[in-house]
């Protein structure tokens, strides 16, 4: 995503969060909430891969509830993503959006350490996507309330991705 792009998004998002009813920030927080924070922007951290379509079956995936739920896959991403070849599991987000729940090495420093979710664009059945300067939080890091699924261990990178969001103050 080009930085004009990029930061035109994450204005957006910061104002997602600092003003809609459906924002994450609980309301105490509100009126201290001065914006997300981000690692920056990276070029170098976007990938196009093969997309491997699925037959949209139901994955158990476990939550930040210790619980486990079903979501649809939507298929595999095969990528190389730092010189490492991945086969990242794509999963509908509940409104027809596909992402992947990932982890990496910087879970719990300086980013989230239950993960974070990157989304996919599907180009056709056969290629895909991702930019992890889209990299976000999930909405429990924000509100305890919140139930969030988590990275499954295929979604794991075994290096850092300082892209996208970082961790919102101390819910590391």
């Amino acid at each position: 995503m080009e930085v004009q792009a990029l930061g035109a998004h994450r204005r957006e998002r910061d104002e997602f969060f600092r003003s809609h009813y459906a924002s994450p920030i609980p309301e105490e927080d509100l009126e201290t909430f001065s914006g997300l924070s981000y690692f920056p922007p990276n070029a170098e951290m976007s990938f196009t891969g093969t997309f491997e379509p699925s037959d949209g079956s139901m994955v158990p995936i476990e939550s930040t509830a210790g619980t486990s739920s079903g979501y649809h896959k939507l298929g595999t991403l095969r990528v190389d993503v730092l010189g490492v070849e991945y086969r990242f599991t794509v999963l509908d987000d509940g409104d027809g959006n596909p992402f992947i729940p990932f982890g990496d090495e910087t879970n719990g420093d300086s980013t989230y350490g239950g993960g974070r979710y990157l989304p996919v664009t599907l180009r056709d059945d056969t290629f895909a996507e991702i930019d992890f300067d889209l990299a976000h939080n999930p909405f429990c890091v924000y509100d305890d309330e919140f139930v969030c699924p988590l990275p499954p261990p295929v979604n794991r990178i075994s290096a850092p991705i300082e892209a996208g969001e970082k961790m919102y103050r101390s819910h590391t």
